[in-house]
C-alpha cells in the first residue's frame, strides 16, 4: 500500500516570515494518514524547515552541478545544508519558462539520488498535445527520458503528472484521465526501472486539485497524491486538503 503524499507548490509565493508563520498554523494539525509538504521559494526555505516537524519542506528547482558558474542558480548543497532533503524538478513552468528538458531534469535526477535527495518528478502534456491525443506517447517519453540511466534507491522516486492545460487554469482532468495518465506512467516505470520499482513509486496528479476534489482524485488506484498550486497557498485551504485525505 503506497502512502498518500500531498506538496503544496507555492511558486513565486510568500516571503520568510509568510512561510514561517504558515508552519506553524499547519505543522501541528496534520495527520499519519499521508505524507504532507510544502514548495516554498529558496528564500524561505529556511524559514520553512526551521519551523516544520511534520511537513516535508521541498524546493522547487536545483542545479546538477556541484558549484561553478552557473549565476542565479542553487546547488544541492546550499539546499542540503539547510535541512531540505526533497525539490521539485521540471515542473511545466521551469520547462515552458526557462528552457527545462527531459535531459537536464534526468541530470537533476541523477544528482538528487546520489546526494540523499528526494526528486518530485514533473511529467504532463501541452493543450495542443492533448488535443491532438498525444498525451500517452508525450508522458511516456517524459518519463523515460527523466528516469533513464538511474542508479541507487530509486523507490523514493516520487512522479508528479501535470497536464499542462490544467495548471492554473481551473480545468482539471478528470478521474478517468488522472487514473488512465497516472496507470501507464506506472507501466513506463515497469519498463523503465522494473516491477518493484513501479509499484513502489509515488505518483501524483496536479492540476487545479481543491478540497473538494482531492478525495475523489485519491480513490482512484494508481494517483497516490496530488502536487497542489494555489489551494495550498492559505492555512484554510491547506487544511482541508489535509482533512479531506483522511
Amino acid at each position: 500500500m503506497r502512502k498518500p503524499i500531498i506538496v503544496g507548490n507555492w511558486k513565486m509565493n510568500k516571503r520568510s516570515q509568510d512561510a514561517m508563520e504558515f508552519v506553524k498554523e499547519v505543522d501541528s494539525k496534520l495527520h499519519d494518514g499521508a505524507d504532507f509538504g510544502i514548495a516554498p521559494a529558496f528564500t524561505a526555505l529556511w524559514a520553512a524547515q526551521n519551523e516544520a516537524e511534520n511537513l516535508i519542506v521541498a524546493a522547487q528547482n536545483v542545479h546538477f552541478e556541484e558549484s561553478g558558474a552557473f549565476t542565479g542558480e542553487v546547488s544541492i548543497d546550499m539546499i542540503k545544508e539547510l535541512g531540505v532533503k526533497w525539490v521539485i524538478l521540471g515542473h511545466s513552468e521551469r520547462r515552458q519558462y526557462f528552457n527545462e528538458t527531459d535531459e537536464t531534469v534526468n541530470k537533476k535526477v541523477k544528482a538528487c539520488l546520489a546526494n540523499d535527495i528526494t526528486p518530485i518528478v514533473c511529467v504532463g502534456e501541452t493543450l495542443e498535445e492533448f488535443e491532438a491525443g498525444q498525451t500517452e506517447a508525450v508522458v511516456r517519453r517524459q518519463t523515460r527520458d527523466c528516469l533513464a540511466d538511474l542508479e541507487g534507491d530509486v523507490k523514493h522516486v516520487v512522479v508528479a503528472y501535470e497536464p499542462v492545460w490544467a495548471i492554473g487554469t481551473g480545468k482539471s482532468a478528470t478521474t478517468e484521465i488522472a487514473q488512465n495518465t497516472c496507470a501507464l506512467i506506472r507501466d513506463e516505470l515497469k519498463n523503465v526501472l522494473g516491477e518493484e520499482a513501479a509499484q513502489a513509486i509515488r505518483i501524483q496528479y496536479g492540476g487545479s486539485v481543491k478540497p473538494n476534489n482531492i478525495a475523489e482524485y485519491l480513490s482512484q488506484p494508481d494517483v497516490d497524491g496530488a502536487l497542489v498550486g494555489g489551494a495550498s497557498l492559505k492555512v484554510d485551504s491547506f487544511l482541508e486538503l489535509v482533512n479531506a485525505v483522511k
